[in-house]
Protein backbone atom coordinates (compact mmCIF):
# COMPACT_ATOMS: atom_id res chain seq x y z
CA UNK A 1 0.00 0.00 0.00
CA UNK A 2 2.87 2.57 -0.94
CA UNK A 3 1.44 6.10 -1.17
CA UNK A 4 1.45 7.96 -4.62
CA UNK A 5 2.68 11.23 -3.75
CA UNK A 6 -0.22 13.94 -5.00
CA UNK A 7 -3.21 11.84 -3.87
CA UNK A 8 -4.22 12.00 -0.20
CA UNK A 9 -7.28 12.89 1.79
CA UNK A 10 -8.07 13.90 5.58
CA UNK A 11 -10.73 12.36 7.37
CA UNK A 12 -12.16 13.31 10.71
CA UNK A 13 -11.99 10.82 13.53
CA UNK A 14 -13.51 11.90 16.77
CA UNK A 15 -11.81 15.23 16.87
CA UNK A 16 -8.88 14.30 15.44
CA UNK A 17 -8.01 14.99 11.75
CA UNK A 18 -6.04 11.64 9.81
CA UNK A 19 -4.63 12.02 7.05
CA UNK A 20 -5.21 9.27 4.73
CA UNK A 21 -2.80 8.38 1.69
CA UNK A 22 -3.64 6.55 -1.49
CA UNK A 23 -7.17 6.32 -0.43
CA UNK A 24 -7.69 4.80 -3.41
CA UNK A 25 -5.63 2.33 -3.56
CA UNK A 26 -7.04 -0.98 -4.10
CA UNK A 27 -5.05 -3.21 -1.57
CA UNK A 28 -7.13 -6.29 -2.42
CA UNK A 29 -8.17 -6.84 -5.80
CA UNK A 30 -10.97 -9.72 -5.74
CA UNK A 31 -13.90 -8.28 -3.58
CA UNK A 32 -12.45 -4.50 -4.73
CA UNK A 33 -11.41 -3.23 -1.54
CA UNK A 34 -9.08 0.03 -1.09
CA UNK A 35 -7.07 1.59 1.66
CA UNK A 36 -9.87 4.02 2.51
CA UNK A 37 -12.24 0.85 2.81
CA UNK A 38 -9.88 -0.63 5.41
CA UNK A 39 -10.22 2.30 7.42
CA UNK A 40 -13.45 2.52 7.41
CA UNK A 41 -13.60 -0.78 8.24
CA UNK A 42 -11.98 -0.58 11.25
CA UNK A 43 -13.76 2.47 12.50
CA UNK A 44 -16.97 0.23 12.28
CA UNK A 45 -15.55 -2.67 14.27
CA UNK A 46 -13.51 -0.27 16.56
CA UNK A 47 -14.92 -1.23 19.88
CA UNK A 48 -13.98 -4.73 19.06
CA UNK A 49 -10.37 -4.12 17.54
CA UNK A 50 -9.57 -1.73 20.40
CA UNK A 51 -10.68 -4.71 22.72
CA UNK A 52 -8.03 -7.07 21.57
CA UNK A 53 -5.54 -4.31 20.56
CA UNK A 54 -6.35 -1.24 22.62
CA UNK A 55 -3.45 0.01 25.35
CA UNK A 56 -0.95 -2.71 24.16
CA UNK A 57 2.16 -1.89 22.51
CA UNK A 58 2.38 -3.53 18.96
CA UNK A 59 4.65 -4.33 15.98
CA UNK A 60 3.47 -2.44 12.97
CA UNK A 61 3.28 -5.10 10.30
CA UNK A 62 3.10 -3.16 7.24
CA UNK A 63 1.97 -4.21 3.75
CA UNK A 64 3.86 -0.80 1.91
CA UNK A 65 3.94 -3.20 -1.40
CA UNK A 66 0.29 -4.74 -0.90
CA UNK A 67 -0.83 -8.37 0.19
CA UNK A 68 1.04 -9.93 -2.69
CA UNK A 69 4.81 -8.89 -1.34
CA UNK A 70 6.27 -10.02 2.13
CA UNK A 71 5.31 -7.45 4.88
CA UNK A 72 8.10 -5.83 7.20
CA UNK A 73 8.46 -5.59 11.04
CA UNK A 74 8.78 -1.99 12.55
CA UNK A 75 8.58 -1.95 16.42
CA UNK A 76 9.61 1.34 16.33
CA UNK A 77 7.47 4.09 16.15
CA UNK A 78 7.48 6.80 13.61
CA UNK A 79 9.15 9.48 14.86
CA UNK A 80 6.70 12.27 13.59
CA UNK A 81 3.93 10.08 15.17
CA UNK A 82 0.49 11.84 16.24
CA UNK A 83 -0.07 12.99 19.76
CA UNK A 84 -2.96 10.85 20.18
CA UNK A 85 -0.75 7.65 19.49
CA UNK A 86 0.64 6.58 22.92
CA UNK A 87 3.92 4.92 23.00
CA UNK A 88 5.72 2.42 25.48
CA UNK A 89 9.14 1.09 25.34
CA UNK A 90 9.87 -2.55 25.67
CA UNK A 91 12.73 -4.37 26.09
CA UNK A 92 13.49 -7.52 24.03
CA UNK A 93 15.38 -10.47 25.18
CA UNK A 94 18.55 -9.71 22.73
CA UNK A 95 19.34 -6.68 25.18
CA UNK A 96 17.83 -4.31 22.84
CA UNK A 97 14.73 -2.05 22.98
CA UNK A 98 12.01 -0.12 21.02
CA UNK A 99 9.37 2.50 21.58
CA UNK A 100 6.09 0.66 20.15
CA UNK A 101 2.95 2.48 19.51
CA UNK A 102 0.21 1.42 21.85
CA UNK A 103 -2.82 2.77 20.28
CA UNK A 104 -6.47 3.61 22.41
CA UNK A 105 -8.91 5.33 20.36
CA UNK A 106 -10.75 4.95 17.01
CA UNK A 107 -7.79 7.77 15.51
CA UNK A 108 -5.02 5.79 16.29
CA UNK A 109 -6.64 2.79 15.01
CA UNK A 110 -7.28 4.50 11.70
CA UNK A 111 -3.10 6.28 11.78
CA UNK A 112 -1.98 2.54 11.62
CA UNK A 113 -3.87 1.29 8.68
CA UNK A 114 -2.65 4.15 7.10
CA UNK A 115 0.87 3.10 7.49
CA UNK A 116 -0.08 -0.10 6.13
CA UNK A 117 -0.78 -2.12 8.86
CA UNK A 118 -3.41 -4.68 7.40
CA UNK A 119 -3.56 -6.69 11.09
CA UNK A 120 -3.24 -5.72 14.47
CA UNK A 121 -0.36 -7.34 16.13
CA UNK A 122 -0.25 -6.09 19.77
CA UNK A 123 1.78 -7.67 22.57
CA UNK A 124 -0.18 -9.40 25.52
CA UNK A 125 0.70 -7.06 27.99
CA UNK A 126 -0.81 -3.77 28.83
CA UNK A 127 1.52 -0.47 28.47
CA UNK A 128 1.30 0.39 32.27
CA UNK A 129 2.76 -3.29 32.86
CA UNK A 130 5.58 -4.51 30.45
CA UNK A 131 6.31 -7.29 32.61
CA UNK A 132 2.99 -9.06 33.34
CA UNK A 133 1.19 -10.65 30.57
CA UNK A 134 -2.80 -10.56 31.14
CA UNK A 135 -3.38 -13.17 28.18
CA UNK A 136 -2.66 -16.44 27.43
CA UNK A 137 -2.87 -16.87 23.84
CA UNK A 138 -3.80 -20.20 22.25
CA UNK A 139 -2.87 -20.72 18.91
CA UNK A 140 -4.42 -23.71 17.00
CA UNK A 141 -2.38 -24.63 14.38
CA UNK A 142 -3.06 -27.27 11.76
CA UNK A 143 -0.49 -28.79 9.88
CA UNK A 144 -1.14 -29.81 6.38
CA UNK A 145 -3.72 -32.25 5.52
CA UNK A 146 -6.34 -31.41 8.72
CA UNK A 147 -9.84 -30.46 8.11
CA UNK A 148 -11.67 -27.86 9.78
CA UNK A 149 -13.17 -30.45 12.05
CA UNK A 150 -9.98 -31.72 13.60
CA UNK A 151 -8.93 -28.40 14.58
CA UNK A 152 -12.83 -27.56 16.28
CA UNK A 153 -12.72 -31.14 18.05
CA UNK A 154 -9.08 -29.60 19.67
CA UNK A 155 -10.57 -26.08 20.36
CA UNK A 156 -13.18 -28.21 22.49
CA UNK A 157 -10.83 -30.18 23.94
CA UNK A 158 -8.77 -27.43 24.89
CA UNK A 159 -11.98 -25.07 26.22
CA UNK A 160 -12.29 -28.73 28.52
CA UNK A 161 -8.66 -27.94 29.76
CA UNK A 162 -8.92 -24.24 30.59
CA UNK A 163 -12.63 -24.82 32.37
CA UNK A 164 -10.93 -27.43 34.32
CA UNK A 165 -8.31 -25.10 35.70
CA UNK A 166 -10.72 -22.33 36.49
CA UNK A 167 -9.93 -20.37 33.07
CA UNK A 168 -12.22 -18.96 30.28
CA UNK A 169 -11.48 -19.45 26.64
CA UNK A 170 -12.45 -16.68 23.97
CA UNK A 171 -12.35 -18.06 20.59
CA UNK A 172 -11.86 -16.19 17.69
CA UNK A 173 -10.82 -17.49 13.78
CA UNK A 174 -7.38 -17.02 13.55
CA UNK A 175 -8.19 -15.19 9.81
CA UNK A 176 -6.30 -18.36 7.88
CA UNK A 177 -6.74 -21.69 8.76
CA UNK A 178 -6.62 -22.31 12.38
CA UNK A 179 -8.39 -21.01 15.91
CA UNK A 180 -7.18 -18.82 18.44
CA UNK A 181 -8.81 -19.05 22.06
CA UNK A 182 -8.06 -15.67 24.08
CA UNK A 183 -7.83 -16.40 27.80
CA UNK A 184 -7.57 -12.94 30.09
CA UNK A 185 -5.48 -13.91 33.64
CA UNK A 186 -4.36 -11.96 36.48
CA UNK A 187 -1.31 -10.19 35.63
CA UNK A 188 0.64 -11.84 38.44
CA UNK A 189 3.05 -13.69 36.65
CA UNK A 190 5.92 -13.58 34.13
CA UNK A 191 6.66 -14.00 30.26
CA UNK A 192 8.34 -17.50 31.33
CA UNK A 193 5.54 -18.87 33.66
CA UNK A 194 2.77 -17.65 31.57
CA UNK A 195 5.00 -19.79 28.88
CA UNK A 196 5.06 -22.19 31.17
CA UNK A 197 1.64 -22.54 31.45
CA UNK A 198 0.36 -22.77 27.97
CA UNK A 199 3.11 -25.32 27.05
CA UNK A 200 1.43 -27.34 30.10
CA UNK A 201 -1.83 -26.87 28.77
CA UNK A 202 -0.43 -27.79 25.17
CA UNK A 203 0.45 -31.34 27.13
CA UNK A 204 -2.79 -31.94 28.73
CA UNK A 205 -4.85 -30.73 25.23
CA UNK A 206 -2.33 -33.52 23.53
CA UNK A 207 -2.20 -35.90 26.61
CA UNK A 208 -6.33 -36.13 26.17
CA UNK A 209 -6.60 -36.00 22.49
CA UNK A 210 -3.70 -38.34 21.20
CA UNK A 211 -2.85 -38.12 17.13
CA UNK A 212 -5.29 -35.00 17.21
CA UNK A 213 -3.70 -32.68 19.07
CA UNK A 214 0.51 -31.78 19.39
CA UNK A 215 2.55 -30.19 21.56
CA UNK A 216 5.79 -31.25 19.56
CA UNK A 217 8.12 -27.64 19.14
CA UNK A 218 9.51 -29.38 16.05
CA UNK A 219 7.65 -29.51 13.16
CA UNK A 220 8.56 -32.49 11.66
CA UNK A 221 7.37 -34.79 14.31
CA UNK A 222 3.77 -33.48 14.55
CA UNK A 223 2.06 -35.72 11.83
CA UNK A 224 -1.51 -34.68 10.89
CA UNK A 225 -2.25 -32.82 13.37
CA UNK A 226 -3.27 -29.22 15.57
CA UNK A 227 -0.01 -27.77 16.80
CA UNK A 228 -1.18 -26.00 20.44
CA UNK A 229 1.35 -23.47 19.60
CA UNK A 230 2.48 -22.43 23.60
CA UNK A 231 5.40 -20.56 22.11
CA UNK A 232 3.23 -17.46 20.78
CA UNK A 233 3.08 -16.98 24.64
CA UNK A 234 6.90 -16.22 24.74
CA UNK A 235 8.41 -12.55 25.65
CA UNK A 236 8.72 -10.42 21.74
CA UNK A 237 5.56 -12.89 20.26
CA UNK A 238 2.92 -11.20 19.53
CA UNK A 239 -0.55 -12.58 17.32
CA UNK A 240 -2.94 -10.68 15.06
CA UNK A 241 -5.81 -9.77 17.23
CA UNK A 242 -9.54 -9.89 16.96
CA UNK A 243 -10.97 -8.33 13.73
CA UNK A 244 -7.54 -8.07 12.24
CA UNK A 245 -7.83 -8.59 8.25
CA UNK A 246 -5.20 -10.89 6.66
CA UNK A 247 -3.24 -11.13 3.76
CA UNK A 248 -5.28 -13.53 1.90
CA UNK A 249 -7.18 -12.70 -1.37
CA UNK A 250 -10.21 -12.51 -0.03
CA UNK A 251 -10.12 -10.24 2.78
CA UNK A 252 -10.38 -12.65 5.32
CA UNK A 253 -11.13 -11.33 9.25
CA UNK A 254 -9.77 -12.90 12.84
CA UNK A 255 -13.38 -13.21 13.98
CA UNK A 256 -14.59 -13.34 17.47
CA UNK A 257 -17.10 -16.47 18.12
CA UNK A 258 -19.70 -17.68 20.69
CA UNK A 259 -18.51 -21.02 21.45
CA UNK A 260 -22.02 -22.48 20.40
CA UNK A 261 -21.06 -21.34 16.94
CA UNK A 262 -17.90 -22.64 16.59
CA UNK A 263 -18.54 -25.54 15.17
CA UNK A 264 -20.56 -24.42 12.30
CA UNK A 265 -18.09 -21.62 11.51
CA UNK A 266 -15.58 -21.60 8.81
CA UNK A 267 -13.21 -19.14 8.40
CA UNK A 268 -13.83 -18.56 4.80
CA UNK A 269 -17.43 -17.09 5.99
CA UNK A 270 -15.70 -14.45 7.42
CA UNK A 271 -14.47 -11.11 5.33
CA UNK A 272 -14.86 -7.96 5.41
CA UNK A 273 -17.93 -7.56 3.81
CA UNK A 274 -19.39 -10.06 6.14
CA UNK A 275 -17.97 -9.20 9.21
CA UNK A 276 -19.04 -5.49 8.84
CA UNK A 277 -22.88 -7.41 8.26
CA UNK A 278 -22.35 -9.65 11.42
CA UNK A 279 -21.45 -6.55 13.32
CA UNK A 280 -24.00 -4.24 12.33
CA UNK A 281 -26.46 -7.53 12.82
CA UNK A 282 -25.35 -8.61 16.94
CA UNK A 283 -21.84 -6.66 18.01
CA UNK A 284 -19.19 -8.31 18.88
CA UNK A 285 -19.13 -12.02 20.19
CA UNK A 286 -16.26 -11.00 22.38
CA UNK A 287 -17.96 -7.86 23.87
CA UNK A 288 -17.69 -8.78 27.58
CA UNK A 289 -14.19 -10.18 27.96
CA UNK A 290 -13.18 -6.93 29.75
CA UNK A 291 -15.45 -7.60 32.20
CA UNK A 292 -14.91 -10.97 32.78
CA UNK A 293 -13.05 -11.79 36.06
CA UNK A 294 -9.25 -12.51 34.86
CA UNK A 295 -7.79 -16.36 36.00
CA UNK A 296 -5.41 -17.67 37.92
CA UNK A 297 -2.23 -19.99 36.48
CA UNK A 298 -2.38 -21.77 39.61
CA UNK A 299 -3.96 -24.72 38.24
CA UNK A 300 -2.08 -25.36 35.49
CA UNK A 301 1.39 -24.41 37.10
CA UNK A 302 0.35 -26.97 39.41
CA UNK A 303 -0.19 -29.31 36.55
CA UNK A 304 3.26 -28.33 35.51
CA UNK A 305 4.80 -29.78 38.29
CA UNK A 306 2.74 -32.68 38.09
CA UNK A 307 3.78 -33.51 34.34
CA UNK A 308 7.34 -33.04 34.92
CA UNK A 309 9.85 -31.15 32.21
CA UNK A 310 8.86 -31.43 28.61
CA UNK A 311 10.83 -34.12 26.81
CA UNK A 312 14.06 -32.21 25.21
CA UNK A 313 15.33 -32.51 21.87
CA UNK A 314 18.24 -34.54 20.99
CA UNK A 315 21.47 -32.58 20.60
CA UNK A 316 24.13 -32.89 17.66
CA UNK A 317 27.31 -34.51 18.53
CA UNK A 318 29.49 -32.20 16.65
CA UNK A 319 30.00 -29.42 19.82
CA UNK A 320 27.66 -27.53 18.26
CA UNK A 321 24.94 -27.30 20.93
CA UNK A 322 21.93 -27.60 18.21
CA UNK A 323 19.14 -29.65 18.33
CA UNK A 324 19.57 -32.89 16.37
CA UNK A 325 16.16 -34.16 14.23
CA UNK A 326 15.22 -37.31 14.58
CA UNK A 327 13.55 -37.32 11.36
CA UNK A 328 15.23 -38.34 8.12
CA UNK A 329 14.86 -34.38 6.63
CA UNK A 330 16.41 -32.44 3.96
CA UNK A 331 16.44 -29.30 2.90
CA UNK A 332 15.32 -28.02 -0.25
CA UNK A 333 15.30 -24.36 -0.66
CA UNK A 334 15.67 -21.22 1.13
CA UNK A 335 14.10 -18.12 -0.12
CA UNK A 336 13.41 -14.68 -0.22
CA UNK A 337 9.72 -15.21 -0.69
CA UNK A 338 6.89 -18.05 -0.26
CA UNK A 339 6.49 -18.06 -4.33
CA UNK A 340 9.85 -18.37 -4.47
CA UNK A 341 9.77 -21.35 -2.43
CA UNK A 342 6.61 -23.15 -3.65
CA UNK A 343 8.51 -22.66 -7.65
CA UNK A 344 11.52 -24.04 -5.39
CA UNK A 345 9.57 -26.94 -4.46
CA UNK A 346 7.85 -28.31 -7.49
CA UNK A 347 11.02 -28.30 -9.21
CA UNK A 348 12.92 -30.56 -6.63
CA UNK A 349 9.60 -32.78 -7.14
CA UNK A 350 9.67 -32.65 -10.87
CA UNK A 351 12.65 -34.39 -10.33
CA UNK A 352 11.82 -36.98 -7.83
CA UNK A 353 8.43 -38.23 -8.56
CA UNK A 354 8.91 -41.50 -6.88
CA UNK A 355 9.34 -39.64 -3.88
CA UNK A 356 6.92 -37.67 -3.67
CA UNK A 357 4.22 -40.21 -4.34
CA UNK A 358 5.05 -41.97 -1.05
CA UNK A 359 5.22 -38.49 1.20
CA UNK A 360 2.17 -37.67 3.36
CA UNK A 361 0.52 -33.70 2.77
CA UNK A 362 2.64 -33.29 6.56
CA UNK A 363 6.11 -34.34 5.26
CA UNK A 364 6.67 -30.82 3.39
CA UNK A 365 7.93 -28.53 5.53
CA UNK A 366 7.24 -24.96 4.18
CA UNK A 367 8.45 -22.51 7.30
CA UNK A 368 8.54 -18.68 7.48
CA UNK A 369 11.30 -17.67 9.66
CA UNK A 370 11.50 -14.67 10.64
CA UNK A 371 14.32 -12.30 11.14
CA UNK A 372 14.63 -8.75 12.80
CA UNK A 373 12.28 -7.04 10.67
CA UNK A 374 11.48 -9.48 7.88
CA UNK A 375 10.51 -12.90 6.70
CA UNK A 376 12.44 -15.31 4.90
CA UNK A 377 11.25 -18.96 3.77
CA UNK A 378 12.76 -22.56 4.13
CA UNK A 379 11.39 -25.75 2.41
CA UNK A 380 11.98 -28.85 3.77
CA UNK A 381 11.12 -32.74 3.10
CA UNK A 382 10.25 -35.38 6.30
CA UNK A 383 11.52 -38.86 4.43
CA UNK A 384 9.76 -40.80 7.34
CA UNK A 385 7.28 -42.41 5.07
CA UNK A 386 9.79 -43.41 2.01
CA UNK A 387 12.05 -46.17 2.41
CA UNK A 388 15.62 -45.88 3.77
CA UNK A 389 17.11 -47.35 0.85
CA UNK A 390 14.89 -45.11 -1.44
CA UNK A 391 15.34 -41.62 0.00
CA UNK A 392 17.84 -39.25 -1.89
CA UNK A 393 20.67 -37.69 -0.07
CA UNK A 394 20.78 -33.83 0.98
CA UNK A 395 21.90 -32.16 -2.23
CA UNK A 396 22.47 -28.63 -3.55
CA UNK A 397 19.43 -26.38 -3.00
CA UNK A 398 17.33 -25.39 -5.33
CA UNK A 399 17.82 -21.56 -4.05
CA UNK A 400 19.46 -20.33 -1.38
CA UNK A 401 18.77 -17.13 -0.06
CA UNK A 402 21.07 -15.12 1.64
CA UNK A 403 19.17 -15.25 4.93
CA UNK A 404 19.46 -13.01 7.54
CA UNK A 405 21.54 -13.71 10.48
CA UNK A 406 18.61 -14.06 13.74
CA UNK A 407 16.02 -16.11 12.69
CA UNK A 408 13.31 -17.52 14.96
CA UNK A 409 11.46 -20.51 14.47
CA UNK A 410 8.45 -21.21 12.42
CA UNK A 411 6.05 -18.28 11.80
Amino acid sequence: MSPSKGEATTIEVDGHEVRISSPSKVVFPEPGITKLDLVHYYLAVADGALRGAGGRPMVLKRFVKGIGAEAFFQKRVPENHPDYVDTATLHYARGTSAEEAVIRNRAALAWVVNLGCLDLNPHPVRAEDLDHPDELRVDLDPMPGVDWAQIIDVAMVAREVLEDHGLVGWPKTSGSRGLHITVRIEPRWDFREVRLAAETLAREVENRAPGMASARWWKEERGESVFVDFNQNAKDRTVASAYSVRPLPDARVSTPLDWSEVRGSNPERFTVPTVLERCAERGDAASGIDDATPGSLEGLLRLAEELGPAEKPPRAGDGSGRRASTMPLIEIARTKTKPEALDALEAWKSRNPGVVAQLHPADVLVDGMRGSSSLWYRVRVNLQHVPEGERPEQGELEADYDTPHDPSTHR
